[in-house]
Order: structure tokens, then C-alpha cells, then sequence
């Protein structure tokens, strides 16, 4: 990892210590697995759930004789990713192997890539917060380089009483590490950066980014300095799969650190576990360096080689990522930095928004999405894959407004009985006479019994035009809320003689 401060120390994201401030400096490594049919070196199926050793070809399982032999589209895949992170594209790359005994790497090594990776540096934008004034801020976290290799098996230690098992589904599987530059200063960052790499892969197609299989997981590289002063040394936290969880171990880490040097203790370079249970992390094992695996060569496989014209060829089919999506729904539906933040952070959630918003506000159809939508599935603990109403009902409701047939309080009730219920949000309208009154005779005729009621209410609006208001509210609270609230605003005001 590199060794290069980038970054001057910024007084918000300091930790204050017994003895002064201290700086936490963090970069990270991230696993991502490559989205593909087939492993990086066999034809064996990466389904994920498949019964134990079900996807292990030869290969995978080490067998004599056996050759390695690359995926293409694993390789496209590095390269788009590569492409998405605005990084350095290699256009001759080199496998070596990383030896190390492991009971789930049947090869005693994994092919992988050092000093010649697919990927060289890159950048990616992070935006962190909002503030408590609805801001965000941009940082820029470097990345070093992404290289792709083999993952390991996985090793079970819960279904025997005295026996480990060995599952090789995952051996052989395609990863992408991509590596960060030390960057990021702070739990919050971390968290954002992982959100917006997550976020970019799943755009780009190269990696599901569903961290709860295994498909997604962080190595944290954690130490602390004084501000502005040299590095300290940094211990890594492994095999991190949850955002939150990565937020909670920097915390945690950063200040058992500081804590031990305000102590005069040193800190001792090793991998740590996270325990989340516990909320702290724990010693895993001395902190292997890149001598330790003795890299070479695999003289199996030739040297990664490929033009510029290929790179040209996937670069001019790649989507539209993130940040230009952000850009263009601020410049051309007029969205708030704000709101098209929070709609970009997931590809479906903007594919959902976009789909209610074509031909209608987008303004009025972010509102919903964010607010009413979102707002639901949160509190519904579901994903927008998930969501019981779809982009076309939503879009009808929002029709329904427009169209002034229903009003705006009629409207909530009528996306919670599409939540509910499913239906065609028309049909429900009009079986149960939920359509706006507009006729402006029966309006009148609530208003002058509202107002022959509240003679004394009457003389304080007289008094204070802003009590129309609580007249207004009446009205539509007598009439069950089907009352049009502007012919009902205009009226009052009329009848009050006031402007």
C-alpha cells in the first residue's frame, strides 16, 4: 500500500485523547467477487447455495496434472471495473503465486497478481454525510490498484464436535481486490467509501456486491498519528462483510490504539477479527508481509496480454455510473444535490425513480420516491427489489394528483392501500369514492357551516389572516378530506374577507 499522505489533517474528523488530538488513518482492501458463470481458471459453476463441493472441478480441487486456464469475461470484468474506478488499465499484466498453507487452498498457494497487476491507480469520489445542514462533502479516496485472483475455500468449524469440513464451492471463484490508497480519515468515510464502491459495481455488473454471501468483504488496514505527523503502525481488521459493522471496528480499533500509546505502549503490526457481538476486535495472528508468501511467477499461466483497442471497445459499452447520473438528474430534472445523492445511491433505486419519473415532475416523483417510498421499505426493513408497490402504480398515483382527482393527504391513503392490498390505484379510487370534490357549490356550502360555527374564530382571522389556515383544515376535515385545498383556500378567504 502506498505511503503517500495526500490528505492535510481536517480538525472535524480528529480524536480528541488524554493527551490531544490524534488522526486515524485508514485504507482498505476490498474482495469483490467478479460477477461471472464460470471461476477465474475452470468452467465450475459459481451459483451461489449450491450444496457443499457440488461446483469444484478438478482444478479447483488441485488435482495432478491440472492447468489453469483464464476466464475472458473475468478478465473484461477487471477492466470495466478498472474503467468505472477512472484508473490506469494494464495492458500487459502478470499471475503469480502467493504460497501459504491453508486447509481450504488445496493448491498450497493462491493465484494471484504482485508486482504487475490488471489495474494500476485510480480515484474514486466519496460524498460523506449529510451534514446537519442537509451538506455533503466530496473526498477523494485514491485507489492503488486492483488484481485479480483465485479465492480459497471455505473451512467449517460448527458441524462437527471435533471435525473441521471443507467446502471448495468458493475455491477458484474470481476476485477482485482492489486496493485503496490511505486515504480515508474517519469511520463515516470508510462507510461511504464502501457504499460508493459497492454502489459503482453494481452499476458497472461486475460484482452483485451482496456482502452477506461472501461476494463483498473488507480487509481494514487502522492506525493513528498525531495530525500531520508519519504513519503509525496500522493493524489490519479481516474479513469484514457489513458496512456498519466496518464503521464500528475503525471506532473501536482507533481508540484501543490511541489508548495504548497514551500509555507509552507501541502498537504491534497483526490481523485482527471484529467481534460485533462484543463490539471490539480481538488478535487474530501476526501480520504476514509480501516476502512471507515468497510471489513468483506462475509459470502455468503466459503474461495477461491485450490492446488498447479492447480496453476502447468495453470503455464504449460501459453504463451510465453514479456520479453522471447524479450530475444529469440535477441538470435536467432540476433535483436537488440532495435528493439525487440519495436516489443514486443504488441502481435500483434510481431505476425505480427514473421509471416513475419519465413523463411526469421529477421533482414531485423524487419527493415520493424518497420520502414515502424509501420511508417505507425502511420501516418495513424490505429492499427496493422488494417494494409492494411498482414504479407503474406509483406513477398513477402521482397522476391521480396531477389530474386533481385525488388531493394530496387522499394520495397517502391511497399508496398505504396499494402497500397493503396491491390494486390498481385508478380502480381503488373509484370504487371507493376516494375522488377530490371539486364542485365548487358543495365546497362553499362546508365552508359556510365551518364558519356560521366559529363566529369568535371568524373575528380573530379578521384580526390575523394566517388563522385562514385552521378554517382550511376544518373544511377538510369535514369533508373526509375529498375537498379540492385550493378551491377550499380561495373560498375561505373570500368568505373572511381577507387577502
Amino acid at each position: 500500500m502506498s505511503l503517500i499522505d495526500t490528505r492535510t489533517p481536517d480538525p472535524k474528523r480528529l480524536i480528541s485523547g488524554a493527551t490531544g488530538d490524534w488522526e486515524v488513518v485508514i485504507g482498505m482492501e476490498v474482495h469483490a467477487q467478479v460477477t461471472s458463470n464460470s471461476k477465474l481458471f475452470s468452467g465450475a459453476s459459481t451459483e451461489f447455495g449450491a450444496e457443499p463441493n457440488a461446483n469444484v472441478s478438478l482444478i479447483d480441487a488441485a488435482m495432478p496434472g491440472m492447468l489453469p486456464v483464464i476466464n475472458a469475461e473475468c478478465v473484461a470484468q477487471a477492466i470495466r471495473t478498472g474503467l468505472g474506478l477512472k484508473a490506469q488499465i494494464n495492458l500487459k499484466s502478470v499471475f503469480d503465486r502467493k504460497n501459504y498453507f491453508y486447509p481450504d487452498l488445496p493448491q498450497g498457494y493462491q493465484i494471484s497478481q504482485f508486482k504487475q497487476p490488471i489495474v494500476g491507480e485510480g480515484t474514486v469520489i466519496v460524498s460523506v454525510g449529510p451534514d446537519s445542514k442537509g451538506q455533503f462533502e466530496d473526498v477523494e479516496v485514491g485507489i492503488e490498484r486492483v488484481h485479480l485472483e483465485q479465492d480459497a475455500g471455505k473451512s467449517m468449524h460448527d458441524q462437527h464436535p471435533s471435525m473441521s469440513f471443507v467446502d471448495l464451492n468458493r475455491s477458484g471463484v474470481a476476485l477482485m481486490e482492489i486496493v485503496s490508497k490511505p486515504d480515508i480519515r474517519s469511520s463515516d468515510e470508510a462507510r461511504a467509501y464502501m457504499t460508493k464502491l459497492r454502489s459503482i459495481l453494481r452499476y458497472l455488473g461486475t460484482c452483485d456486491g451482496n456482502m452477506d454471501e461472501g461476494s463483498m468483504r473488507a480487509d481494514v488496514n487502522v492506525s493513528v498519528r498525531r495530525p500531520g505527523g508519519e504513519f503509525g503502525t496500522r493493524c489490519e481488521i479481516k474479513n469484514m462483510n457489513s458496512i456498519r459493522f466496518i464503521g464500528q471496528a475503525i471506532e473501536y480499533e482507533a481508540r484501543r490504539q490511541i489508548g495504548i500509546l497514551e500509555d507509552g505502549g507501541k502498537i504491534d503490526q497483526e490481523t485482527r477479527l471484529y467481534d460485533p457481538a462484543k463490539g471490539e476486535t480481538r488478535s487474530m495472528r501476526s501480520k504476514e508481509e509480501a516476502h512471507d508468501y515468497r510471489y513468483f511467477p506462475d509459470p502455468d499461466l503466459l503474461p495477461l496480454e491485450f490492446t488498447q483497442a479492447y480496453v476502447d471497445e468495453l470503455a464504449a459499452k460501459l453504463p451510465e455510473l453514479p456520479d453522471d447520473k447524479k450530475n444529469r438528474l440535477v441538470e435536467t430534472l432540476g433535483l436537488s444535490v440532495y435528493d439525487a445523492s440519495i436516489l443514486i445511491t443504488e441502481k435500483a433505486i434510481a431505476d425505480y425513480f427514473e421509471s416513475v419519473a419519465e413523463g411526469r415532475d421529477g421533482k414531485v416523483a423524487a419527493n415520493w420516491v424518497i420520502n414515502d417510498l424509501l420511508g417505507a421499505l425502511n420501516k418495513a426493513g424490505k429492499d427496493i427489489e422488494d417494494a409492494p408497490v411498482s414504479p407503474e402504480q406509483l406513477g398513477a398515483i402521482l397522476d391521480l394528483i396531477k389530474e386533481g382527482t385525488i388531493s394530496g393527504k387522499i394520495a397517502k391513503d391511497l399508496f398505504e392501500i396499494v402497500w397493503n392490498e396491491g390494486g390498481n390505484p385508478k380502480e381503488i379510487v373509484e370504487a371507493r369514492g376516494m375522488k377530490q370534490v371539486t364542485d365548487t357549490g358543495a365546497i362553499e356550502k362546508a365552508v359556510d357551516e365551518i364558519i356560521a360555527a366559529n363566529p369568535e374564530k371568524v373575528a380573530q382571522a379578521k384580526e390575523k389572516p394566517t388563522l385562514a389556515g385552521w378554517f382550511v383544515g376544518q373544511v377538510m376535515k369535514a369533508t373526509g378530506g375529498k375537498a379540492n385545498p385550493q378551491a377550499v383556500n380561495d373560498l375561505v378567504k373570500a368568505k373572511l374577507g381577507i387577502e
